[in-house]
């Protein structure tokens, strides 16, 4: 079957369309993305900002265009932190469903570091043993540790790449005092997790999901986009050591003019970058190998489990 996943997160509203059915792997047939950065829409109160909420009914209603050109059966549609934490939120899922027929589900932090952990163990298999998840979003960081398809700890922070840019790094450059700043913010709040991964044991095998980790591990020589799912790409603590000052330095023209940089994504790859950091020097981690799913793969093969329980 066809299905379609509908991501609204912090930075974009994603409508991945995929084959699929029980028992395979499934394999993307269409990729159609807006970014709306939903996460800097907020007005004062936290709440997103009516022409924010506009934006976003506009958008989500083009991709349900797209998923019925395309040929989708359903459309699996879910939306994360910047809807799950505005002071608004419910009042902007009813206006959603009103003007658009969809019925977006919240997902909160721990199901996405779940589902997100669930399609690196799928992607890497069991022979990867233990393994610790990372993945770094616009809104928040997941976390992920475990030997199985559900993880023993799961854990999400408020640690997103454009949470963290727009509320923390307003220069362009941003100066040197913001940046320190964040960093210490961003290494208190990662450290009081620590301690219920480090009596877990240690990992056999470090991921890292999403486009931080990917454009992250490509300005640091790993293989183009373009060559393929299947090429490995891995990230090291000591290149992150080298990068981190040198993003601080640069404006965000300077950012997008980096590999595999995307002009949406410029402006908060420091902030992510720090977190990224952080992360892999807090859990003990020297180097991670980028997985290419993550959470919407996690949604679709989680629906196929279901499928298989139903029939059974």
């Amino acid at each position: 079957m066809r299905l379609g996943v509908l991501d609204v997160g912090s930075n974009t509203v994603h409508l991945l369309v995929m084959d699929a059915h029980p028992g395979a792997r499934p394999l993307p047939a269409y990729s159609h993305k807006a970014e709306l950065r939903l996460a800097e829409l907020l007005d004062a109160d936290g709440a997103i900002r009516d022409d924010g909420v506009d934006r976003l009914i506009a958008t989500v209603a083009e991709a349900l265009e797209v998923a019925e050109d395309k040929g989708a059966e359903d459309v699996l549609s879910f939306a994360t932190s910047a809807v799950r934490e505005a002071a608004n939120g419910e009042q902007v899922l009813a206006r959603v469903a009103r003007e658009t027929g969809v019925q977006l589900t919240v997902l909160s932090g721990e199901e996405e570091a779940r589902l997100t952990f669930l399609a690196a163990r799928r992607w890497f298999g069991w022979s990867a043993g233990r393994l610790l998840l990372l993945d770094i979003g616009g809104g928040s960081l997941e976390v992920g540790y475990g030997m199985d398809e559900d993880p023993d700890a799961a854990v999400s922070l408020p640690l997103g790449a454009g949470r963290l840019t727009s509320g923390w790094l307003p220069g362009d450059p941003p100066a040197a005092e913001d940046v320190r700043a964040l960093r210490k913010h961003v290494r208190a709040e990662i450290a009081r997790t620590v301690a219920e991964f480090s009596r877990l044991g240690r990992p056999d095998h470090i991921v890292g999901t999403s486009k931080t980790f990917k454009q992250l591990a490509r300005i640091a020589g790993a293989a183009r986009s373009g060559d393929g799912l299947y090429v490995q790409r891995t990230l090291s603590r000591r290149q992150l050591e080298e990068w981190v000052p040198r993003l601080a330095a640069m404006t965000e023209a300077e950012r997008m003019a980096l590999p595999g940089v995307s002009e949406g994504r410029a402006r908060q790859l420091l902030a992510g970058a720090l977190v990224a950091d952080a992360a892999m020097d807090l859990f003990g981690v020297s180097e991670l190998e980028v997985c290419p799913w993550a959470l919407r793969e996690g949604v679709i093969l989680r629906k196929l489990d279901l499928m298989v329980n139903e029939r059974g």
